[in-house]
């Protein structure tokens, strides 16, 4: 059974990347492919991909928390011409670099945490994005810095997590029931399996607020459940990503912001 503990107020940063490196290392063969697009997040409607990614060909892309590689090879079948991809996990890079190299694709892939300064160069990219990865970051404000900094001006940058509100809703009784703090924004813990991974859940006005004052504006965002969901019969089951939920409220959320 999965349990949530608080980390200690002086746990230092350099720990918690080696918690979540550690994490992926050993779990990387498991993730294998895992919410790849076109799959923006947990039950967001289908091709909703091209609304975020209209127009990539003959761009230059950088994937943060590229994983096993499955996003920029995907942006690579729809024209993007130079891939780059940052993740902590030397594991997840290593399942990147075969699976790229089967397809007969090359991808520059740096291995580093997303709040320092990857060495990716300055201005270069007609979109960075980060599918389900951006809470992973221990410094927010940080990471959208560096993203702003990579971006061309006018560049895109795309990003998605689990909705804020999701963290806090549980099942009781066939019932929704809403537990805890939205206000809450501190790392925890998860420990499921014996493994254990840090993380956090921010508020929607956190990322909003962060994106501005690394000079880049929202200019769509999206909360949707899709309709095959939404119309479909769901079990009530006490499942943190169960459709159930889903029918009542997001799971995740998506933002595609510009440089300005």
């Amino acid at each position: 059974m999965a349990t949530i503990k608080p980390l200690q107020e002086n746990t230092k940063t350099e720990k918690i990347h080696e918690m979540n490196k550690k994490f992926w290392n050993d779990n990387a063969d498991d993730w294998f492919g895992a919410t790849s697009l076109p799959t923006l997040g947990v039950y967001i409607p289908s091709e909703t991909d091209k609304e975020f990614f209209a127009d990539v060909s003959g761009k230059a892309v950088l994937d943060i928390g590229c994983g096993s590689g499955h996003f920029l090879a995907y942006l690579r079948q729809r024209g993007a011409k130079d891939l780059w991809g940052l993740d902590l996990s030397s594991g997840q890079l290593a399942n990147a670099q075969r699976y790229l190299g089967e397809l007969g694709l090359s991808a520059t892939l740096i291995n580093g945490p997303m709040e320092e300064d990857c060495g990716a160069p300055k201005g270069h990219f007609d979109m960075v994005y980060s599918i389900y990865a951006i809470g992973w970051s221990t410094d927010l404000q940080t990471t959208f810095d560096l993203v702003a900094s990579y971006l061309k001006p006018g560049g895109t940058f795309v990003f998605s997590w689990d909705h804020p509100i999701l963290r806090h809703m549980e099942t009781m009784n066939d019932k929704l029931v809403f537990t805890g703090n939205y206000h809450d924004e501190d790392p925890f813990i998860y420990c499921a399996g014996g493994n254990e991974m840090c993380f956090s859940i921010r508020k929607l006005s956190t990322y909003v607020n962060a994106l501005a004052k690394a000079g880049m504006m929202v200019e769509y965002m999206m909360e949707e459940t899709s309709e095959e969901v939404l119309k479909g019969e769901a079990t009530v089951r006490d499942s943190h990503y169960s459709p159930h939920k889903a029918q009542k409220l997001p799971l995740s959320f998506v933002i595609k912001a510009r440089k300005l």
